[in-house]
């Protein structure tokens, strides 16, 4: 099928960079990533994910560590998953 269409799109740049970083460690090009979202929009009559708007709750825990507030950190996943039976 001869490609010929074209789809122009304008986002941050710290976005592209990141997801472009990602694209190149799976071995694909931006194109590719695009033309695969494409793809499975088309099979799936929709988006191939879920897209829900985060309660309250989750709103409120976001918010709070972007502003780097009430968040742990562990010098390993074993000290992590100790914390949890606490």
């Amino acid at each position: 099928m001869k490609k010929s269409a074209v789809v122009h799109a304008r986002l941050e740049p710290q976005i592209k960079k990141r997801a472009e970083g990602i694209f190149a460690k799976l071995g694909m090009s931006s194109t590719e990533a695009i033309r695969l979202f494409y793809t499975q929009v088309s099979l799936h009559k929709g988006l191939p994910f879920t897209v829900k708007i985060p309660n309250k709750q989750t709103q409120k825990v976001l918010k709070e560590s972007q502003a780097g507030k009430n968040i742990e950190q562990f010098d390993s996943l074993d000290d992590m998953y100790a914390s949890w039976d606490k």
